[in-house]
């Protein structure tokens, strides 16, 4: 089993990246594999509505160059994955955004590409804003007909400077415990 971690954010080793590895600890110690893709700081378009993908089903979206099919396809080939995102105006980056979007519009033109996998969002933040992160990319999941574990919280994590994360007590054991969730709904599922 193998789960995918998007950073949403453009820091690398930033806060929201630390949250996806601590859930990844978990994983890893469960046995499931994990890897992490940095998306956060690239250069992506935004969905333009021309339902190419749903004319040519072959899972791919037509504006390849950006390197959104490379990160579809990880989608795909993965049993589960971790969207994380920081809070921007309480929202999420462009980047996440245009994942969703993207993806998402694959996923569905292509007969539920992501149906029944498990997904689980974690959106680092400052002070307020992060429930509208969350509940956008936990509508990802749904619309997709995902399995999302839940948590002892949110999946949101206290903190602006890189490695303030590392003091929200809270956040860090929500992320382990969804962790271990994650990695018990996996195991159920394939069973």
């Amino acid at each position: 089993m193998k789960v995918l971690g998007i950073n949403g954010s453009p820091r690398k080793q930033g806060n929201t990246a630390a949250m996806i590895h601590t859930v990844f600890e978990e994983l890893e110690n469960e046995g499931i594999a994990t890897e992490l893709y940095q998306l956060g700081g690239t250069v992506l378009r935004g969905c333009t509505g021309c339902r190419t993908c749903l004319e040519r089903k072959d899972e791919k979206c037509v504006y390849g160059d950006d390197g959104m099919n490379d990160v579809i396809a990880r989608m795909i080939e993965a049993d589960g994955f971790i969207i994380g995102s920081p809070t921007y105006f309480a929202d999420l980056t462009a980047e996440t955004k245009a994942l969703i979007d993207r993806a998402g519009y694959v996923g569905l033109s292509n007969g539920g590409l992501f149906y029944r996998k498990v997904g689980a969002a974690v959106v680092a933040v400052r002070r307020a804003g992060a429930v509208h992160v969350f509940d956008s990319i936990n509508h990802f999941f749904f619309i997709n007909q995902m399995m999302v574990p839940g948590s002892s919280y949110w999946n949101l994590g206290i903190a602006r400077d890189p490695g303030e994360f590392a003091q929200d007590e809270e956040g860090i054991a929500t992320m382990r415990n969804l962790g271990r969730n994650m990695a018990w709904l996996l195991k159920k599922i394939s069973a």
